[in-house]
């Protein structure tokens, strides 16, 4: 199989005179599971937000396989990202829900998992969240991008959904590049092949998980 590639670079961003993101530079490739790192208001999900395209840059470049993605529809195929925010209709049924967001010969297998069998007869609204954040998660693993954001996909997760939607991760990372940012650092360490860390508008490629002690974000025998 051909790896795909996806590079994210030169990326800055300033709110209010403040910077935010500085001169960021991110590589990602079929099989990486890239945990980004960092703590609130360092800077992780405006990152992702910027790599799709829902939040300007001040300066950007995303490459994917080479070719210079400048436009948020020219990405819409290559990437796709779940928001921290639920996003889909309330109104809508898990079923109708499913049907929309697949192609055909992709549903009968989606729906063999235990945890979307339960929930297959509900409407959105009567899901609990962690069924809701299960449901999407899957959805944004199983389309038909290359690469994956992942932000916050632990929110509201029982300790059992964690365990499967990390085994998905990792399964579909066959075929994808993955980045994901999530609080839960402990799973985000678990899951992730490679680490980086955000701190002070700069992203930090981590080799080794004791550097995330020696650069202040984690304190020694939390890993």
């Amino acid at each position: 199989m051909t790896k795909s590639v996806l590079e994210v670079d030169s990326v800055q961003k300033q709110y209010d005179g403040k910077i935010i993101i500085s001169d960021v530079y991110l590589k990602c490739e079929t099989a990486d599971i890239i945990g980004v790192l960092g703590r609130n208001g360092s800077g992780k999900s405006t990152l992702l937000k910027i790599i799709f395209g829902i939040v300007a840059a001040d300066f950007k470049f995303v490459r994917v396989d080479g070719a210079v993605k400048s436009t948020t529809s020219d990405l819409l195929n290559e990437i796709s990202y779940l928001p921290q925010e639920n996003f889909i209709p309330n109104s809508f049924s898990v079923k109708k829900t499913i049907l929309l967001s697949l192609a055909k010969d992709k549903i009968q297998d989606f729906c063999a998992d235990e945890m979307i069998q339960s929930i297959l007869a509900k409407k959105i609204k009567h899901l609990s969240g962690g069924e809701l954040r299960y449901l999407e998660i899957k959805l944004i693993l199983n389309n038909t991008s290359k690469f994956v954001l992942l932000d916050e996909p632990y929110n509201g997760l029982s300790p059992l959904m964690i365990d499967k939607v990390n085994d998905m991760i990792t399964a579909m990372s066959l075929t994808k590049g993955i980045i994901i940012t999530d609080h839960n650092y402990e799973n985000v360490i678990k899951v992730s092949t490679k680490l980086a860390l955000m701190k002070e508008g700069k992203l930090h490629h981590v080799n080794d998980k004791k550097e995330l002690v020696e650069k202040g974000y984690l304190k020694a025998g939390m890993i």
